[in-house]
């Protein structure tokens, strides 16, 4: 993982997807690997547990050192613009399919 961002309802992670690997995979692994750490250090009250779904965007190598900074900033980017807010126009942005009834 080259760079991570962790907020109290989303994540931002760049990372170099080995070819042995899916998204899914990996996605999968983070999730189950972070909600046990939570869960085993008791750091937040009852059971922690990730949402459905997730997001995921391929980026060239030449829009690595962007994304970075991008990720690098987005305490001071999330007060201009919600997660929510920013998801939705990625969405419409890139011509992407909404699924509401997995992104709740």
């Amino acid at each position: 993982m080259r760079i991570n961002f962790v907020n109290a309802d989303h994540v931002h992670a760049l990372i170099d997807l080995p070819p042995s690997r899916s998204i899914e995979e990996v996605v999968q692994l983070l999730k189950g690997e972070s909600s046990h750490w939570v869960n085993e250090n008791n750091l937040v009250p009852g059971k922690f547990g990730w949402q459905r779904g997730y997001g995921a965007f391929s980026v060239s190598h030449s829009g690595v050192e962007e994304v970075g900074a991008y990720i690098a900033n987005q305490e001071t980017h999330h007060q201009k613009r919600s997660f929510a807010e920013e998801l939705k126009l990625l969405v419409e942005k890139y011509g992407l399919q909404w699924h509401a009834e997995e992104n709740r």
